[in-house]
């Protein structure tokens, strides 16, 4: 039923990309309710009310991405069944993956920023329910929590990006905001209303597509299935980031600042995650900083405008990198569960269909011609040098990542496939091929590595041969607006034909390079790497520890900021809040008024209570009590008492009135 779930699903997205193909404007709008009926609120122009529809909106680009998720979702959930299908929770796993694809379906096709937001959160829920799948074992638990936690901080600043877009737009839906924006002056400053807004949405896209400093969760996620890994790094939950950015291609074109921040974030991610997994010796762990590392390469490409070329790549990506993840799921299951790649080795003959897959896996993600990685990264690589200024330095950035790219991932095919087996003998024994169930979404997944690249085919090669670039053709419609404004923003004059020829051979002499050194290094001479890593231990030491990056958030923030600051808000709570303890009386918190009133005022308020409140009573009533003796005296009953009484009461009042008299 999951599989049968996803694969109708692939099939309603092919039936909904063909109806908005054809449709006007090549959008298809459906709207299901009114979702939130707000009233007028105040915005920065006037005030509007705040509306927001339950609609979901198939254009180019949410077609590609239905049709990408659904695609290698399926194929993941059928490769799920011979990988989990022993695991006592394969039920539950199977019910997570499901809601992973609703959650990831209702992000990219959502008509709004609150929409996508519902699909975002779901997405980062379902992370964390998968990545901790295994929650017996505190390591799962923990990056389960990690990539919650981290998402979070990202989150805060995508709401404040949304609260500003409503501000400012008045509206949430999609169309209507980038109508707007795409009319708006192209601001050059830092903190004007669309540089600011750019900025906190892609806050948002660092925590969700695991850019610097918010990438720290994604390593991490390897803990959970494998399936899950690929499912995670490949084209669904890593790259909404890279979906939001793109959607709001007509409010980062006008904000050339935080294009550059884009491009420069990207950059620089892809830079440090290759050079962290030159020397990782877990394979999955390998590519999960692979996918770091492209998701970079994808965001250098949004940040030089060149969204059409971050999305091609975000395709290309998909097909390749969860090839990856299940050629390593495959390995993983061949060799008992063993990740470390120390311990492999000689699986070529021992897991052929396995090898040759993988193999087409990682020339494509090394940029090898005529495969799908080759195409779309020098896509990027060609839009970061044309545009010039700091083009040119991102252009350098993503170029050398290509090198590093093709050694590392050659590194991981080597030491998996080539030379001696260094397992167990026990190991060795139970070695296997995995079931068909795992191999067919292997083939079709590498079918896809090699074929999806020519949907994009350069403009240089394609002049030539007469081939269009399609991918480029079909997404025109979404990037409109933005391709107007990115000529106002890059000067630059575009370079000619020859120079993108030159740069094209050497993106491919330098995938070359890392391939042909990776092959020196673990097949012919398999003892350089061990004497590299002594006579450069720093560096060495520096890279398999990840930069201490991991040791420096846990020193700042989980225990200076989280322990340490936890331990004074107890110290704060126990002596200020709850102070005056009836001991110590350092303060007077709760415990200390507590003390106060029971200890002093009860006391002071019982002496009152006893000697003054009670006294004056019981003095008025001892006088009253011996009074009363001469009284009743007078109360004996007989008339001529009386009499005399009145008698000489009347004598005293005319003896008092006379002697009034006289003082007057």
């Amino acid at each position: 039923m999951a599989c049968g779930t996803v694969a109708l699903s692939f099939l309603l997205s092919v039936y909904a990309a063909l109806r908005a193909h054809g449709a006007p404007g090549h959008v298809l709008v459906e709207t299901l309710w009114e979702w939130i009926p707000g009233g007028a609120t105040q915005l920065a122009s006037g005030t509007a009310p705040f509306q927001v529809d339950w609609a979901y909106q198939v254009d180019p680009l949410s077609s590609v991405m239905i049709l990408v998720v659904t695609f290698v979702g399926f194929f993941i959930h059928l490769y799920s069944i011979g990988y989990m299908g022993f695991d006592a929770g394969y039920a539950r796993y199977m019910a997570y993956l499901n809601l992973f694809m609703f959650a990831m379906l209702t992000l990219v096709l959502g008509a709004n920023y609150l929409m996508l937001f519902v699909g975002w959160e779901g997405v980062g829920l379902c992370s964390y329910l998968l990545i901790g799948f295994w929650f017996d074992r505190q390591s799962a638990a923990d990056a389960g929590k990690k990539a919650f936690i981290v998402n979070r901080i990202g989150d805060a600043g995508f709401a404040l990006g949304m609260f500003l877009v409503f501000v400012s737009f008045g509206s949430l839906d999609f169309r209507a905001v980038m109508d707007q924006a795409a009319h708006m002056p192209v601001d050059w400053s830092w903190d004007g209303t669309l540089p600011l807004i750019a900025l906190l949405l892609f806050v948002g896209a660092c925590g969700k597509s695991a850019q610097i400093p918010l990438y720290v969760w994604l390593p991490d996620a390897m803990e959970g299935p494998t399936p899950v890994s690929a499912l995670i790094h490949a084209a669904t939950m890593v790259t909404a980031g890279v979906y939001m950015v793109a959607r709001s291609s007509a409010i980062y074109a006008h904000a050339p600042k935080a294009m550059f921040v884009v491009a420069l974030v990207g950059a620089l991610t892809a830079v440090f995650a290759a050079t962290i997994g030159l020397v990782q010796n877990d394979i999955k762990r390998v590519l999960a900083y692979s996918t770091v590392s492209q998701l970079g390469y994808m965001f250098l490409a949004c940040g030089v405008g060149a969204f059409t070329a971050g999305i091609f790549h975000l395709m290309t990506h998909a097909f390749f990198k969860a090839l990856l993840f299940l050629g390593s799921g495959s390995v993983i299951h061949g060799m008992s569960g063993e990740q470390d790649m120390r311990k492999m080795g000689d699986l070529k003959g021992r897991m052929p269909w396995t090898h040759w897959t993988m193999l087409v896996g990682c020339l494509a993600i090394a940029g090898v011609p005529l495969l799908s990685g080759f195409f779309s990264k020098d896509e990027i690589l060609w839009s970061a040098f044309r545009v010039g200024g700091y083009g040119h330095l991102v252009w350098l950035m993503g170029f050398v990542v290509a090198g590093l790219t093709a050694f590392y991932m050659f590194r991981l095919y080597h030491l998996t496939f080539s030379g001696p087996f260094r397992g167990t003998e026990e190991q060795a024994h139970h070695l296997h091929e995995s079931p068909p169930t795992m191999l067919v979404p292997l083939f079709v997944l590498a079918a896809g590595s090699i074929l999806a690249g020519y949907l994009g085919f350069p403009a240089l090669l394609g002049e030539r041969v007469g081939f269009p670039n399609v991918f480029e053709r079909f997404l025109e419609p979404v990037f409109e607006s933005a391709h107007e404004t990115l000529p106002e923003v890059f000067r630059a004059g575009a370079p000619g034909h020859g120079m993108e020829a030159a740069l094209m051979a050497a993106s491919v002499l330098v995938a070359g390079g890392g391939i042909a050194l990776a092959w020196v290094f673990f097949k012919q001479h398999p003892e350089f790497p061990g004497r590299l890593a002594s006579s450069l231990a720093g560096v060495h030491r520096v890279l398999l520890n990840k930069y201490y990056v991991d040791e420096l958030y846990d020193a700042l923030f989980v225990r200076a900021v989280a322990l340490g600051g936890g331990n004074s808000l107890y110290t704060m709570d126990r002596y200020v809040v709850d102070g005056g303890d009836g001991e110590l009386r350092p303060g007077l918190g709760v415990n200390g008024l507590g003390w106060l009133t029971r200890d002093v005022m009860a006391r002071f308020s019982d002496a009152w209570d006893r000697y003054v409140v009670d006294g004056l009573v019981n003095l008025t009533a001892a006088v009253l009590d011996n009074s009363s003796y001469v009284l009743r005296a007078l109360q004996n009953g007989l008339v001529q008492h009386y009499a005399l009484s009145a008698l000489i009461g009347v004598f005293l009042m005319i003896w008092a009135g006379r002697f009034l008299l006289r003082l007057y």
